[in-house]
Protein backbone atom coordinates (compact mmCIF):
# COMPACT_ATOMS: atom_id res chain seq x y z
CA UNK A 1 0.00 0.00 0.00
CA UNK A 2 1.52 3.37 -1.13
CA UNK A 3 2.34 5.80 1.72
CA UNK A 4 1.04 9.35 1.36
CA UNK A 5 3.48 12.29 1.54
CA UNK A 6 2.75 14.90 4.17
CA UNK A 7 3.50 18.19 2.35
CA UNK A 8 3.11 20.21 5.51
CA UNK A 9 5.92 18.33 7.26
CA UNK A 10 8.06 18.66 4.14
CA UNK A 11 7.65 22.44 4.12
CA UNK A 12 8.57 22.59 7.76
CA UNK A 13 11.69 20.52 7.07
CA UNK A 14 12.76 22.71 4.16
CA UNK A 15 12.22 25.83 6.25
CA UNK A 16 14.36 24.42 9.06
CA UNK A 17 17.10 23.59 6.59
CA UNK A 18 17.02 27.12 5.16
CA UNK A 19 17.06 28.64 8.63
CA UNK A 20 20.05 26.49 9.59
CA UNK A 21 21.89 27.56 6.45
CA UNK A 22 21.11 31.24 7.08
CA UNK A 23 22.21 30.92 10.71
CA UNK A 24 25.41 29.16 9.71
CA UNK A 25 26.16 31.86 7.16
CA UNK A 26 25.44 34.57 9.72
CA UNK A 27 27.69 32.83 12.25
CA UNK A 28 30.45 32.60 9.69
CA UNK A 29 30.12 36.31 8.96
CA UNK A 30 30.16 37.14 12.67
CA UNK A 31 33.18 34.96 13.30
CA UNK A 32 34.98 36.48 10.31
CA UNK A 33 34.31 39.99 11.61
CA UNK A 34 35.34 38.93 15.09
CA UNK A 35 38.62 37.41 13.90
CA UNK A 36 39.25 40.43 11.69
CA UNK A 37 38.72 42.76 14.65
CA UNK A 38 40.88 40.61 16.89
CA UNK A 39 43.62 40.50 14.26
CA UNK A 40 43.56 44.27 13.85
CA UNK A 41 43.67 44.76 17.60
CA UNK A 42 46.52 42.29 18.03
CA UNK A 43 48.40 43.89 15.11
CA UNK A 44 48.02 47.36 16.62
CA UNK A 45 49.16 46.10 20.01
CA UNK A 46 52.14 44.34 18.46
CA UNK A 47 53.17 47.39 16.40
CA UNK A 48 52.78 49.65 19.41
CA UNK A 49 54.88 47.30 21.52
CA UNK A 50 57.56 47.17 18.85
CA UNK A 51 57.61 50.95 18.59
CA UNK A 52 57.83 51.33 22.36
CA UNK A 53 60.68 48.80 22.56
CA UNK A 54 62.42 50.42 19.62
CA UNK A 55 62.12 53.83 21.24
CA UNK A 56 63.48 52.46 24.51
CA UNK A 57 66.39 50.76 22.76
CA UNK A 58 67.20 53.91 20.77
CA UNK A 59 67.00 55.99 23.92
CA UNK A 60 69.30 53.60 25.77
CA UNK A 61 71.72 53.52 22.86
CA UNK A 62 71.73 57.32 22.63
CA UNK A 63 72.38 57.56 26.37
CA UNK A 64 75.19 55.04 26.04
CA UNK A 65 76.65 57.04 23.15
CA UNK A 66 76.39 60.23 25.18
CA UNK A 67 78.15 58.57 28.10
CA UNK A 68 80.88 57.35 25.73
CA UNK A 69 81.24 60.80 24.22
CA UNK A 70 81.38 62.38 27.65
CA UNK A 71 84.07 60.01 28.87
CA UNK A 72 86.14 60.34 25.69
CA UNK A 73 85.67 64.07 25.30
CA UNK A 74 84.20 63.74 21.79
CA UNK A 75 81.47 66.19 21.07
CA UNK A 76 82.84 68.56 23.72
CA UNK A 77 83.85 72.04 22.62
CA UNK A 78 87.35 72.67 23.97
CA UNK A 79 88.59 75.03 25.19
CA UNK A 80 85.68 77.20 26.30
CA UNK A 81 87.69 79.10 28.93
CA UNK A 82 91.27 79.96 29.77
CA UNK A 83 93.71 77.06 30.08
CA UNK A 84 96.29 77.25 32.88
CA UNK A 85 99.84 76.19 32.01
CA UNK A 86 101.77 75.43 35.19
CA UNK A 87 105.49 76.12 34.83
CA UNK A 88 107.16 74.71 37.97
CA UNK A 89 110.00 77.26 37.83
CA UNK A 90 110.34 81.06 38.10
CA UNK A 91 109.88 83.40 35.10
CA UNK A 92 112.89 83.88 32.86
CA UNK A 93 114.26 80.33 32.83
CA UNK A 94 114.40 78.02 29.81
CA UNK A 95 111.20 76.18 30.70
CA UNK A 96 109.32 79.44 31.19
CA UNK A 97 110.65 80.85 27.91
CA UNK A 98 109.66 77.74 25.94
CA UNK A 99 106.17 77.71 27.44
CA UNK A 100 105.54 81.41 26.75
CA UNK A 101 106.74 81.22 23.15
CA UNK A 102 104.65 78.14 22.38
CA UNK A 103 101.38 78.99 24.12
CA UNK A 104 101.41 82.58 22.88
CA UNK A 105 101.29 81.08 19.39
CA UNK A 106 98.48 78.69 20.37
CA UNK A 107 96.50 81.54 21.95
CA UNK A 108 96.72 83.49 18.70
CA UNK A 109 95.56 80.59 16.53
CA UNK A 110 92.75 79.36 18.81
CA UNK A 111 91.52 82.71 20.08
CA UNK A 112 91.54 81.32 23.62
CA UNK A 113 93.77 82.27 26.54
CA UNK A 114 96.57 79.95 27.68
CA UNK A 115 97.84 81.50 30.91
CA UNK A 116 101.33 80.77 32.28
CA UNK A 117 101.23 80.09 36.02
CA UNK A 118 104.72 79.92 37.58
CA UNK A 119 104.82 77.61 40.63
CA UNK A 120 108.54 77.19 41.52
CA UNK A 121 110.04 75.16 44.34
CA UNK A 122 111.21 71.70 45.43
CA UNK A 123 112.94 70.95 42.14
CA UNK A 124 109.74 71.27 40.12
CA UNK A 125 107.75 69.05 42.48
CA UNK A 126 105.39 71.75 43.83
CA UNK A 127 104.00 72.55 40.39
CA UNK A 128 103.86 68.89 39.38
CA UNK A 129 101.91 67.89 42.49
CA UNK A 130 99.49 70.76 41.94
CA UNK A 131 98.66 69.59 38.42
CA UNK A 132 98.49 65.91 39.45
CA UNK A 133 95.70 66.81 41.90
CA UNK A 134 93.82 69.09 39.47
CA UNK A 135 90.60 68.11 37.63
CA UNK A 136 91.24 65.92 34.58
CA UNK A 137 89.45 68.29 32.18
CA UNK A 138 92.32 69.68 30.12
CA UNK A 139 92.23 73.13 31.71
CA UNK A 140 95.33 72.64 33.92
CA UNK A 141 98.51 71.40 32.24
CA UNK A 142 102.11 70.88 33.39
CA UNK A 143 105.31 71.79 31.60
CA UNK A 144 107.41 68.82 32.64
CA UNK A 145 111.19 68.69 32.30
CA UNK A 146 114.12 66.34 32.59
CA UNK A 147 113.97 67.01 36.34
CA UNK A 148 110.65 65.22 36.72
CA UNK A 149 112.17 62.07 35.27
CA UNK A 150 115.17 62.48 37.60
CA UNK A 151 113.07 63.20 40.70
CA UNK A 152 111.37 59.82 40.56
CA UNK A 153 114.70 58.27 41.59
CA UNK A 154 116.25 61.18 43.47
CA UNK A 155 113.51 61.96 46.01
CA UNK A 156 112.50 59.35 48.55
CA UNK A 157 109.01 60.78 48.92
CA UNK A 158 106.99 62.49 46.19
CA UNK A 159 103.38 63.64 46.11
CA UNK A 160 102.95 62.36 42.56
CA UNK A 161 104.07 59.66 40.12
CA UNK A 162 105.12 61.04 36.76
CA UNK A 163 103.88 57.92 34.94
CA UNK A 164 100.74 57.01 36.92
CA UNK A 165 99.36 60.50 37.64
CA UNK A 166 99.80 62.11 34.23
CA UNK A 167 98.74 61.68 30.62
CA UNK A 168 101.48 62.59 28.10
CA UNK A 169 100.51 65.13 25.43
CA UNK A 170 103.69 66.06 23.56
CA UNK A 171 107.42 66.65 23.83
CA UNK A 172 108.25 70.32 23.22
CA UNK A 173 111.97 71.00 23.08
CA UNK A 174 115.17 69.04 23.42
CA UNK A 175 118.76 70.23 23.46
CA UNK A 176 122.14 70.10 25.19
CA UNK A 177 123.20 71.99 28.29
CA UNK A 178 126.18 74.30 28.32
CA UNK A 179 128.75 74.83 31.08
CA UNK A 180 128.91 78.56 31.73
CA UNK A 181 131.17 80.53 34.05
CA UNK A 182 131.64 84.04 35.25
CA UNK A 183 133.90 85.82 32.71
CA UNK A 184 136.45 86.48 35.47
CA UNK A 185 136.67 82.81 36.50
CA UNK A 186 140.23 81.60 35.90
CA UNK A 187 139.44 78.52 33.76
CA UNK A 188 138.51 78.62 30.06
CA UNK A 189 137.81 75.00 29.20
CA UNK A 190 136.90 71.61 30.69
CA UNK A 191 140.48 70.39 31.08
CA UNK A 192 141.39 73.46 33.11
CA UNK A 193 138.21 73.09 35.21
CA UNK A 194 139.02 69.48 36.09
CA UNK A 195 142.66 70.33 36.83
CA UNK A 196 141.69 73.20 39.14
CA UNK A 197 139.18 71.05 41.03
CA UNK A 198 141.75 68.28 41.47
CA UNK A 199 144.27 70.81 42.81
CA UNK A 200 142.07 71.32 45.85
CA UNK A 201 140.66 74.75 44.99
CA UNK A 202 136.98 74.79 46.11
CA UNK A 203 134.57 75.20 43.20
CA UNK A 204 130.80 75.55 43.50
CA UNK A 205 128.19 75.05 40.82
CA UNK A 206 124.68 76.53 40.69
CA UNK A 207 121.60 74.66 39.57
CA UNK A 208 117.95 75.47 38.95
CA UNK A 209 117.04 73.21 41.87
CA UNK A 210 117.64 69.86 43.50
CA UNK A 211 117.11 67.06 41.02
CA UNK A 212 117.14 69.27 37.93
CA UNK A 213 119.12 68.32 34.85
CA UNK A 214 121.34 71.27 35.75
CA UNK A 215 122.07 69.51 39.05
CA UNK A 216 122.45 65.88 37.95
CA UNK A 217 124.51 66.81 34.88
CA UNK A 218 127.08 68.38 37.18
CA UNK A 219 126.94 65.39 39.53
CA UNK A 220 127.55 63.09 36.58
CA UNK A 221 130.44 65.34 35.57
CA UNK A 222 131.84 65.10 39.13
CA UNK A 223 131.60 61.32 39.02
CA UNK A 224 133.16 60.87 35.57
CA UNK A 225 135.94 63.44 36.19
CA UNK A 226 136.76 62.18 39.69
CA UNK A 227 136.23 65.58 41.31
CA UNK A 228 133.85 67.09 43.89
CA UNK A 229 132.36 70.50 43.18
CA UNK A 230 129.88 71.89 45.73
CA UNK A 231 126.23 72.11 44.72
CA UNK A 232 124.30 75.39 45.32
CA UNK A 233 120.59 74.87 44.43
CA UNK A 234 118.26 77.72 43.41
CA UNK A 235 114.54 77.99 42.71
CA UNK A 236 114.91 78.13 38.96
CA UNK A 237 117.44 78.88 36.26
CA UNK A 238 117.06 82.68 36.25
CA UNK A 239 118.22 83.37 39.84
CA UNK A 240 120.96 80.74 39.52
CA UNK A 241 122.44 82.20 36.37
CA UNK A 242 122.20 85.70 37.87
CA UNK A 243 124.47 84.65 40.73
CA UNK A 244 126.95 83.10 38.29
CA UNK A 245 127.09 86.40 36.39
CA UNK A 246 127.53 88.23 39.71
CA UNK A 247 130.43 85.97 40.69
CA UNK A 248 128.64 84.44 43.69
CA UNK A 249 129.01 80.94 42.15
CA UNK A 250 131.75 79.80 39.78
CA UNK A 251 129.92 77.73 37.15
CA UNK A 252 126.58 76.31 36.09
CA UNK A 253 125.30 73.63 33.73
CA UNK A 254 122.41 75.50 32.11
CA UNK A 255 120.23 75.03 29.06
CA UNK A 256 121.35 76.75 25.89
CA UNK A 257 117.88 78.28 25.66
CA UNK A 258 118.40 80.47 28.73
CA UNK A 259 122.22 80.82 28.66
CA UNK A 260 122.91 81.78 25.03
CA UNK A 261 121.69 85.41 25.27
CA UNK A 262 124.11 86.03 28.16
CA UNK A 263 126.96 84.24 26.36
CA UNK A 264 126.42 86.40 23.27
CA UNK A 265 126.26 89.51 25.45
CA UNK A 266 129.61 88.63 27.07
CA UNK A 267 128.09 88.32 30.54
CA UNK A 268 128.98 84.61 30.69
CA UNK A 269 131.66 82.52 29.07
CA UNK A 270 130.95 79.04 27.73
CA UNK A 271 133.30 76.17 28.51
CA UNK A 272 131.57 73.28 26.69
CA UNK A 273 128.22 71.81 25.66
CA UNK A 274 126.89 68.48 26.94
CA UNK A 275 125.67 67.03 23.63
CA UNK A 276 127.44 64.46 21.50
CA UNK A 277 127.94 67.13 18.82
CA UNK A 278 128.50 70.86 18.82
CA UNK A 279 125.35 72.97 18.72
CA UNK A 280 124.57 74.84 15.47
CA UNK A 281 123.76 77.92 17.57
CA UNK A 282 127.36 78.17 18.79
CA UNK A 283 129.56 75.85 16.72
CA UNK A 284 132.72 77.30 18.28
CA UNK A 285 131.85 75.85 21.71
CA UNK A 286 133.36 72.35 22.05
CA UNK A 287 131.60 69.34 23.55
CA UNK A 288 132.60 67.97 26.95
CA UNK A 289 133.46 64.67 25.28
CA UNK A 290 136.04 66.29 22.98
CA UNK A 291 137.36 68.45 25.82
CA UNK A 292 138.78 65.70 27.98
CA UNK A 293 135.80 63.65 29.22
CA UNK A 294 134.89 61.07 26.53
CA UNK A 295 131.44 59.53 26.72
CA UNK A 296 129.77 62.44 28.49
CA UNK A 297 126.38 63.21 26.91
CA UNK A 298 123.32 64.88 28.47
CA UNK A 299 120.24 66.55 26.99
CA UNK A 300 117.51 68.62 28.62
CA UNK A 301 113.89 68.56 27.47
CA UNK A 302 110.46 70.06 28.08
CA UNK A 303 107.08 68.44 27.50
CA UNK A 304 103.39 68.89 28.25
CA UNK A 305 101.44 66.61 30.60
CA UNK A 306 97.79 66.58 31.71
CA UNK A 307 96.26 64.96 34.81
CA UNK A 308 95.59 61.26 34.24
CA UNK A 309 92.00 60.64 33.17
CA UNK A 310 91.83 63.65 30.85
CA UNK A 311 89.56 62.65 27.92
CA UNK A 312 91.48 61.23 25.00
CA UNK A 313 89.84 63.61 22.53
CA UNK A 314 91.10 66.61 24.52
CA UNK A 315 94.60 65.10 24.69
CA UNK A 316 94.58 64.67 20.90
CA UNK A 317 93.22 68.17 20.31
CA UNK A 318 95.92 69.70 22.52
CA UNK A 319 98.56 67.59 20.80
CA UNK A 320 97.34 68.81 17.41
CA UNK A 321 97.45 72.47 18.49
CA UNK A 322 100.93 72.04 19.98
CA UNK A 323 102.33 70.36 16.89
CA UNK A 324 100.85 73.05 14.62
CA UNK A 325 102.38 75.75 16.82
CA UNK A 326 105.73 73.96 16.86
CA UNK A 327 105.79 73.97 13.06
CA UNK A 328 105.17 77.73 12.89
CA UNK A 329 108.30 79.43 11.44
CA UNK A 330 108.45 82.09 14.16
CA UNK A 331 108.32 79.46 16.94
CA UNK A 332 110.98 77.28 15.33
CA UNK A 333 113.17 80.36 14.76
CA UNK A 334 112.92 81.45 18.41
CA UNK A 335 113.76 77.96 19.69
CA UNK A 336 116.59 77.50 17.20
CA UNK A 337 118.11 80.86 18.11
CA UNK A 338 118.44 79.63 21.68
CA UNK A 339 119.89 76.22 20.76
CA UNK A 340 116.77 74.10 21.27
CA UNK A 341 115.10 71.93 18.65
CA UNK A 342 111.31 71.93 18.42
CA UNK A 343 110.45 68.29 19.07
CA UNK A 344 106.67 67.83 18.94
CA UNK A 345 105.54 64.19 18.82
CA UNK A 346 102.48 62.01 19.52
CA UNK A 347 101.20 61.19 23.04
CA UNK A 348 102.32 57.57 22.54
CA UNK A 349 105.81 58.61 21.43
CA UNK A 350 106.14 60.99 24.35
CA UNK A 351 105.06 58.23 26.77
CA UNK A 352 107.78 55.95 25.36
CA UNK A 353 110.35 58.79 25.54
CA UNK A 354 109.40 59.46 29.15
CA UNK A 355 109.87 55.81 30.10
CA UNK A 356 113.35 55.78 28.54
CA UNK A 357 114.26 58.96 30.43
CA UNK A 358 113.11 57.46 33.74
CA UNK A 359 115.28 54.38 33.15
CA UNK A 360 118.33 56.43 32.09
CA UNK A 361 118.24 58.86 35.00
CA UNK A 362 117.54 56.13 37.55
CA UNK A 363 120.92 54.63 36.60
CA UNK A 364 122.60 58.05 36.73
CA UNK A 365 121.17 58.86 40.17
CA UNK A 366 122.26 55.47 41.48
CA UNK A 367 125.76 55.87 40.07
CA UNK A 368 126.16 59.40 41.47
CA UNK A 369 124.88 58.42 44.90
CA UNK A 370 122.75 61.57 45.00
CA UNK A 371 119.60 61.45 47.15
CA UNK A 372 117.14 63.95 48.66
CA UNK A 373 114.77 63.26 51.53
Amino acid sequence: MRQRVNFYDLKIFILEVNLNMIFAKWMNMCLAKLFKTLFKTLFKVTVTSVLICSSFINSSFAQSQNNTLASSGLGLKFPTKAVKIVVPYPPGGSTDIAARVLFQQISETTGQQFIIDNRPGAGGNIGAELVAKSPADGYTLLIATTAHAINMSLFKQLGYDIQKDFAPISLLTQGPLVIVANPKFQVNNVRELIALAKSGVPISFASSGNGQSTHLSAELFNSMAGIKMQHIPYKGSAPAISDVMAGQVEIMFDTTLSAMPFIKAGKLKALAVTGSQRTPVAPDIPTIAESGLPGFEVYAWNGVLAPVGTPKAIILQLNDEIRKAMSAPNVREKFSAQGFAASGNTPEQFASFLKDELDKWAKTVKASGATID
